[in-house]
């Protein structure tokens, strides 16, 4: 998997920095993005892309009709030259890193939440405002429930994990009486 997210990082990169230059709206790039992801990422697309009847032209046009909002010159040019280099299907890794590259700009991060049981929302906001005061970012809380955690929350903001699970503790305890 590292592989991918290393070709699509120059593709997010040169994307990032022309939506800056051109004075556009990040989060807009941000939107179409997903979107192009969402429709790329689909295994009847993938299928389609793949077909070696099609040639880039037909591939263009097919892609752009599934797409529901209407592409700019600059969007049209964008996925023209991932058809061109082959590399259309990796709009996933693509628009990942571009939301990582947007979030970088704005001083944000996504922090995954996982806990062992549903949070409220007062308990996820006393989260949030802990981590944002450890990491000194602005952070976008994306909660989800694992109850194999079996209590307490693992957290992943970038490449960093706070896990104070009890499933992370016994495993630990579990190591050190092996030790």
């Amino acid at each position: 998997m590292a592989e991918l997210s290393t070709i699509a990082r120059p593709y997010a990169d040169a994307l990032f920095e022309a939506a800056s230059d051109e004075q556009a709206s990040l989060a807009s790039w941000s939107d179409l993005l997903a979107e192009l992801a969402q429709v790329a990422g689909l295994d009847s697309v993938r299928e389609a892309m793949t077909d070696p009847r099609l040639d880039g032209p037909q591939r263009v046009e097919l892609f752009e009709a599934l797409i529901k909002t209407p592409l700019s010159a600059y969007a049209r040019n964008f996925i023209e030259l991932l058809v061109a280099n082959g590399r259309l299907l990796l709009l996933p890794q693509i628009a990942e890193q571009f939301e990582a590259l947007k979030n970088r700009h704005d001083g944000t991060a996504v922090a995954q939440i996982t806990s062992a049981f549903a949070l409220s929302d007062a308990q996820t906001q006393e989260i949030v405002a802990g981590l944002e005061k450890k990491f000194g970012l602005k952070l976008k809380p994306v909660v989800t429930v694992d109850a194999s955690l079996i209590g307490g929350v693992r957290v992943v903001v970038g490449d960093q994990v706070l896990d104070t699970s009890v499933q992370a503790q016994l495993a630990r305890m579990r190591d050190t009486l092996a030790a």
